[in-house]
């Protein structure tokens, strides 16, 4: 009954997509229960959607459970039904399933090379070394950078796709000015034209109360993942600006605290991630509108700007620090392993047009399902077990965190 009304209280509250808001309202971990007599007979769901839901749901657990699970099928079906045709009528366009991939690639070009130019920072380890290794199946070239050497990431994805495969390294600290400069003009020589930018790389300082963070552990979360992004993005935007002819596009990753909800023992990190829409819509403007009072200025290459939203991934960034009851929800419920983020995003940034637009993997409906999977139809999560460890498979290596090491010599 507990794990119903949970899921109930979610899909009346649900208006944040991020996987952490979705797990600051929905779980039972956060404290919040409801029974089933609590909830509302017209619970509002962006229309009202779920009011017959509610209306049909049991007053014990004993009562109606094949009634609950028809209301609460026929919810979540209306509800991603809704948010799937939301998205189609805002443009974002979706990748059809099976799909030639190439002709993916090429269409999401609209009229420009095929061969795309990316640069990925962060790039490798986690999700950021799974989104270079998606570029190149699709025959894109990219330019991953990290703090450390990149040497080992870069030999592992020429032994993949090959030696002549588009793909080059260099180390970057992003909050350096100096490095940063260093870091475009590798890309200049590397691969010449870049199309995508992704803003990846991030730390979160470690899960902390924030009064037993050292003063400069706080100001490296600052300096890398709000400071970093700026230079970042900067740096890019000048060169793309000159880029005649050529539409290009930067992506800013946002994570837990976009949408202003706590994270208790992330205050660094969630305040910096809090910043990044506000900065890219700040940006947005500018290119859309200029300056008032300044002339707008007209550039050789068009830029956009964007938000991008991974979710929860299994990586360093998520595992480090986690307790059982964590591991076992949210992250055994949202989480993802970092390939199946990279599948699902990069044709969603191929595709994007315009400006503004905001890429995620957790949407609303992909919770909606994952949610009706674990606690109505009991389904078990294929990542973490009932005890809250993280599940190995055999023919794959594991960090003592439990991470999965995508290559050999990962760190």
């Amino acid at each position: 009954l507990a794990q119903r009304s949970c899921v109930f209280e979610f899909l009346s509250r649900s208006r944040s997509p991020n996987a952490m808001e979705a797990f600051a309202v929905a779980g039972p971990a956060t404290g919040v229960h409801v029974t089933a007599d609590q909830v509302p007979a017209a619970v509002a769901l962006r229309g009202g959607r779920l009011a017959a839901a509610a209306a049909s749901a049991p007053g014990s657990s004993s009562q109606g459970s094949a009634g609950f699970l028809a209301a609460g099928a026929a919810a979540v079906t209306a509800f991603a039904a809704t948010a799937s045709a939301r998205r189609t009528r805002r443009g974002g366009a979706r990748v059809a399933a099976g799909r030639n991939q190439r002709s993916v690639a090429a269409i999401a070009r609209h009229g420009r090379p095929v061969v795309a130019g990316v640069v990925i920072t962060g790039g490798a380890a986690g999700v950021g070394y799974a989104y270079a290794d998606e570029f190149l199946r699709l025959g894109h070239q990219v330019v991953i950078c990290d703090v450390k050497d990149c040497t080992v990431a870069v030999n592992a994805l020429k032994a993949k796709h090959g030696d002549d495969a588009g793909i080059y390294g260099t180390i970057c600290d992003v909050s350096s000015i100096e490095s940063v400069n260093k870091l475009v003009e590798f890309v200049k020589k590397s691969i010449g034209v870049v199309h995508y930018w992704i803003n990846n790389a991030g730390i979160n300082g470690g899960r902390r109360r924030f009064t037993e963070l050292t003063p400069e552990m706080v100001e490296a979360v600052v300096r890398v993942n709000l400071g970093g992004i700026l230079l970042c993005t900067h740096a890019a935007m000048r060169m793309m600006e000159e880029q005649t002819g050529v539409e290009s596009h930067i992506f800013n990753t946002v994570g837990s605290g976009v949408k202003g909800g706590g994270t208790p023992g992330y205050v660094s990190y969630g305040a910096t991630k809090r910043g990044l829409p506000q900065m890219t819509d700040s940006l947005v403007k500018e290119i859309e509108e200029g300056v008032q009072g300044y002339d707008k200025t007209i550039t050789k290459g068009k830029v956009n700007c964007h938000v991008l939203s991974p979710g929860m991934v299994f990586t360093d960034l998520l595992l480090n620090d986690s307790t059982p009851e964590l591991r076992k929800f949210p992250f055994g419920v949202l989480a993802a392993q970092p390939e199946e983020v990279a599948q699902d995003l990069i044709p969603k940034i191929l595709n994007v047009s315009g400006n503004g637009k905001s890429v995620e993997f957790l949407t609303t409906d992909k919770i909606l399902t994952k949610f009706f999977g674990r606690f109505i139809l009991g389904e078990k999560s294929k990542y973490i077990d009932d005890d809250g460890n993280v599940i190995k498979m055999p023919d794959a290596q594991y960090a003592d965190n439990g991470v999965r090491v995508l290559y050999d010599g990962m760190k």
